[in-house]
């Protein structure tokens, strides 16, 4: 008999989810990943094992309420572990605050810590402890993880971290944070395989999604990273407008009449890429459309890559390499394409060929700036910190 992690990434609109089975040398594989969506209105579950091909589904007639959703995945999930018996479930939780800076064990205390950094990040937050609550109380006596996005960037200078406003708002948590930190922590890993000179050195990986934010990496470590205080800041997004100057707010509240429900959702679900394009936040849509807002609309999403490459470049001292993950960064060789035209003076030289095959390696062989397409696993991050944060507290599970 075996074992096997369950990781669960919640969201808004879906529910992601991974089973990794724990072999005798306690490395981990997986075994399926699934997901739920929409959640707002009819869901549709599908399970495929690590092949791809499709092992379990299910629809629903109506919208469930997530309760009904989240059972469903724990059925489905430990009839497909057969013998195996499940050993701890690790969840993606967006902030962890100032304090929370590696993976923890969940207890009542820690889950009421996190309930109060809701204000933090209302639109993830929320999301992310909803099943862990549902589990404490369907499962009480299977262990739960968390496992921070912002813990990673811990390790940003404090100058890296600080607002230019009274130190009195500092001290209540108002300060940048940084975020897709699992992805981050992930790509620092694989560089210590996939290239010694950039696990040493000084890099740049773009994780370019939905969401979409840089991090400055040297020897493996986060210095400096475009997200702040939320996951608004920062890059263009799909729907998510990215830095904007504070007086534009103050603008939008003063003569628009707009309130703060009005403006978040305004910045969060109508901006970026669909609000300047007018047309859809999915880059695909966009790089086969001939309307020209959507071409302005690549073309400010580029810019601002650009824009904060330039930045963290200066922030590093110089640049060895620059590392494409995520959906966008992964896939759009368009994207990456002119990306790295516009960095021809740092010495990036991007291969046309390689690239459009999504190739690893896409820079030239004589280029100063290695450029790397590295598929992002937030998946296997969690799942590793699971196994190892349950394995010392409780040794006898992992004997057992």
């Amino acid at each position: 008999m075996g074992k096997a992690i369950l990781t669960i990434n919640a969201g808004s609109s879906s529910l992601k989810f991974s089973i990794y089975r724990i072999d005798d040398q306690s490395e981990l594989s997986l075994n399926f990943e699934g997901v739920v969506s929409p959640l707002d209105k009819i869901p549709v579950l599908k399970i495929k094992d690590a092949s791809g091909s499709q092992v379990s589904d299910q629809t629903w007639d109506r919208c469930p309420e997530f309760s009904e959703i989240l059972s469903a995945v724990m059925e489905r999930s430990e009839a497909l572990l057969g013998t195996d018996t499940l050993f701890a479930v690790g969840h993606r939780v967006v902030h962890g605050g100032p304090d929370h800076t590696c993976p923890e064990l969940i207890t009542p205390k820690l889950l009421d810590t996190l309930t109060h950094l809701t204000p933090l990040a209302p639109l993830h937050e929320p999301h992310n402890l909803h099943p862990i609550h549902l589990l404490a109380a369907l499962r009480p006596r299977l262990p739960q993880v968390a496992c921070f996005d912002t813990a990673f960037h811990h390790s940003l200078p404090p100058v890296a971290t600080r607002f230019g406003l009274p130190r009195i708002y500092e001290a209540d948590g108002l300060r940048r944070y940084g975020f897709h930190g699992l992805s981050y922590e992930y790509i620092a890993e694989r560089l210590g395989t996939a290239s010694a000179r950039l696990a040493n050195g000084r890099v740049i990986a773009a994780h370019l999604g939905s969401g979409a934010s840089l991090c400055a990496l040297k020897a493996g470590r986060s210095i400096e990273t475009t997200m702040g205080f939320t996951a608004l800041d920062g890059l263009l997004m799909s729907t998510r407008c990215g830095s904007l100057d504070p007086g534009a707010v103050l603008f939008l509240a003063q003569t628009e009449k707009m309130t703060p429900a009005q403006l978040s959702e305004l910045f969060y679900t109508k901006s970026g890429l669909l609000g300047v394009s007018g047309l859809s936040g999915d880059l695909r849509v966009l790089l086969e459309s001939k309307d020209p807002h959507a071409k302005d609309a690549i073309e400010l999403f580029v810019y601002r890559i650009v824009k904060e490459i330039g930045a963290l470049t200066a922030v590093l001292g110089g640049l060895d390499g620059l590392v494409f993950t995520a959906g966008v960064g992964e896939h759009a060789f368009q994207i990456r394409q002119m990306v790295c035209d516009q960095l021809k003076w740092l010495g990036v030289e991007i291969d046309a060929q390689s690239n459009q095959h999504n190739a690893t390696t896409i820079s030239t062989p004589d280029t100063r700036v290695e450029i790397l397409v590295i598929p992002t696993n937030e998946e296997l991050v969690i799942a590793r910190h699971t196994f190892r944060v349950v394995a010392e507290k409780y040794p006898e599970l992992e004997n057992g």
